[in-house]
């Protein structure tokens, strides 16, 4: 059983940024797939970014260039730097680990799912 608790949510203004971690228990983290995704009110979960266990990754087209999805193997970490914050990335974000070490958009792939954290952009 894989825990996973992400941190790093808040209030912030349009244009800002903010910093979400994702941290996991285990001993296997280093071979998991991890990927940040996020619900909106009223709309279904979607992929924000993904990285395979060989640290490849993958961008939903509405972040890239402004997200950076990152993990640090040694501390069984994920982080989301997220940068021009829009009004639109306000949701509650999630962090999800895929056993199989791919990265991949597809949120039934993914074995071990967080509680989420909530981030709100004021315009």
């Amino acid at each position: 059983q894989v825990q996973l608790v992400e941190s790093g949510g808040g209030l912030v203004q349009a244009g800002g940024s903010l910093r979400l971690s994702c941290a996991a228990s285990g001993r296997a983290f280093s071979s998991y797939g991890m990927g940040w995704f996020r619900q909106a009110p009223g709309k279904v979960r979607e992929f924000v970014a993904g990285i395979s266990s060989g640290g490849s990754t993958n961008y939903a087209d509405s972040v890239k260039g402004r997200f950076t999805i990152s993990r640090d193997n040694a501390k069984n970490t994920v982080d989301l730097q997220m940068n021009n914050l829009k009004s639109e990335d306000t949701a509650i974000y999630y962090c999800a680990a895929e056993t199989a070490g791919f990265v991949t958009r597809v949120a039934v792939a993914y074995d071990y799912w967080g509680l989420g954290t909530p981030v709100t952009v004021s315009s």
